[in-house]
């Protein structure tokens, strides 16, 4: 019994199919995926089909609000790439996902922070680049959520924070990319050091961050016929170059 938590899988298919296959070796009954599922320069029809059949609680992140904006002259190459490979039938499904979830009582899904898709929750950013923040940070970035376990992605970081009596932040990490970086609102870098996929399970209220070989080689030869320099070495590396 478990409920597996994914995010940020970005179309990297190799490194879902291996997430999928790992939780349900776990005992895995349940799915939920926090957003940024497709956008990138990987397999983002075969994902997305994967995900529809599979009918999982699902949140738009901010990259599926993005290349939804319309006209791909304003889109960034990884939702470009994406865009122009959807089908109607992807694109529709992509429209009709929540920015956030009530999951149960207890347990609240959002992709950045409750308010925002492109706020770090367990994040902050500074002249010196992202850096963790403090629990009284989260807790006034959750503004009152009374569920007990508050679910994001976004940062592609694995954290859990406990907030006290009895709250808990997660965020399990990327499935497809463990590193890159972002200008705004100052230049960051967000690296995990290691190639391999990421999720979380959470058993009886408890959340286990956990790590999975897969052929990353596979997408990084992938990204780098598509002329994405930037992500073959992030995925092979976990690092920004």
């Amino acid at each position: 019994m478990g409920l597996a938590v994914l995010s940020d899988i970005h179309g990297n298919l190799p490194a879902l199919e291996a997430v999928i296959a790992d939780a349900r070796g776990r005992g895995a009954d349940a799915f939920v995926n926090l957003g940024d599922s497709v956008s990138g320069p990987l397999w983002p029809k075969e994902t997305a089909s994967l995900l529809m059949r599979e009918a999982w609680p699902t949140l738009a992140g901010n990259q599926e609000r993005q290349l939804l904006c319309g006209g791909t002259e304003r889109m960034g190459a990884s939702d470009r790439f994406a865009y122009e490979r959807l089908g109607d039938a992807q694109l529709a499904w992509l429209a009709a996902l929540p920015a956030t979830l009530s999951y149960t009582h207890d347990i609240f899904l959002c992709h950045g922070t409750p308010k925002s898709d492109t706020d770090y929750l367990l994040e902050e950013v500074g002249p010196e680049g992202a850096y963790p923040a403090p629990p009284p940070s989260v807790t006034r970035k959750l503004a009152g959520r009374p569920e007990k376990l508050v679910l994001c992605g976004h940062s592609h970081m694995p954290r859990v924070l406990w907030l006290g009596d009895g709250f808990i932040a997660a965020n399990p990490g990327s499935v497809g990319l463990p590193a890159y970086s972002d200008p705004l609102p100052h230049w960051h870098a967000m690296e995990t050091g290691s190639p391999r996929a990421r999720y979380a399970l959470v058993v009886d209220g408890m959340v286990d961050l956990i790590e999975v070989d897969y052929d990353f080689t596979a997408a990084a030869a992938k990204a780098r016929a598509e002329g994405r320099r930037d992500w073959a070495f992030a995925l092979s590396t976990g690092r920004v170059q």
